[in-house]
């Protein structure tokens, strides 16, 4: 599914190195899950693969399915099947949440060469999709995320991963601010999507997510690349002694 090799990134204002030789493989059908301290490159990673501004891709290659995603435009590859839920979605007032779910749902379906879904049919899945997660109706009435809580956002970003219908889905740290309850909500959100045929990326800083969204990789990340991975009991041992160990380990064999 995804295929990420030595890749090595800089910030492009400061000539500062982030990612410095990141290898990972996720197969379809897998949850990986991301933890490290911070700085180590977490959300580096996450908005490079999406195509946002301000990195430098100095070597390596990211492929998605056989395509090399570094080569696309961002709406390229989200027409190819790449999603990211952010830490901090940003609001766009003047944009009603239903309007640009539906401009978001109709582009990609165009994209791939599909029928565009009638106002009729749209309004009826959204509507399904909506009350699964325990979205209000008037919250897709209202601009997107505007004056929206924090469990709020993180339900709408779910909201559109089931819309559209990701293969390669990446969550970075979407547990950020969030109480048990709308965890929990987000977390049956990103389970239900869950086969054969999808896989996710979920980055994260704590055990609790990991609780609820069961993966099968668990990777350590420091320094900009991946210095262990492992079982869910990766997740608990760093939960337990931190990563002082870990990095200690990493330092030992450089």
């Amino acid at each position: 599914m995804l295929e990420i090799n030595d890749l090595h990134v800089k910030l492009e204002e400061e000539d500062k190195a982030i990612l410095k030789g990141l290898t990972l493989s996720v197969k379809a059908g897998t949850v990986h899950a991301i933890m490290g301290p911070n700085g180590s490159g977490k959300s580096t990673l996450a908005y490079v693969l999406s195509g946002r501004g301000g990195y430098q891709v100095t070597g390596g290659s990211a492929m998605l399915e056989g395509q090399e995603l570094l080569d696309m435009e961002p709406e390229e590859r989200a027409a190819a099947g790449l999603f990211l839920a952010f830490q901090y979605p940003v609001e766009i007032p003047g944009v009603g949440n239903m309007t640009f779910l539906r401009t978001a749902v109709n582009a990609q379906r165009k994209a791939r060469g599909e029928e565009e879904l009638s106002s009729g049919d749209f309004l009826k899945a959204v509507r399904a999709k909506a009350r699964e997660l325990k979205i209000d109706a008037e919250m897709l009435k209202r601009p997107v995320y505007v004056g929206f809580s924090g469990g709020e956002k993180k339900r709408n970003e779910i909201l559109q991963m089931t819309m559209l219908e990701p293969r390669m889905c990446i969550l970075d740290e979407t547990d950020s601010g969030l109480d048990v309850d709308a965890m929990k909500l987000v977390s049956e959100g990103v389970n239900a999507l869950r086969d054969a045929g999808r896989a996710f990326l979920v980055i994260t800083h704590y055990q609790r997510l990991l609780d609820h969204i069961q993966p099968d990789v668990v990777h350590i990340m420091a320094e900009g690349r991946i210095i262990k991975s492992g079982g869910p009991d990766l997740a608990l041992e760093v939960e337990q002694n931190g990563y002082a160990d870990l990095l200690a380990e990493e330092g030992q064999k450089a």
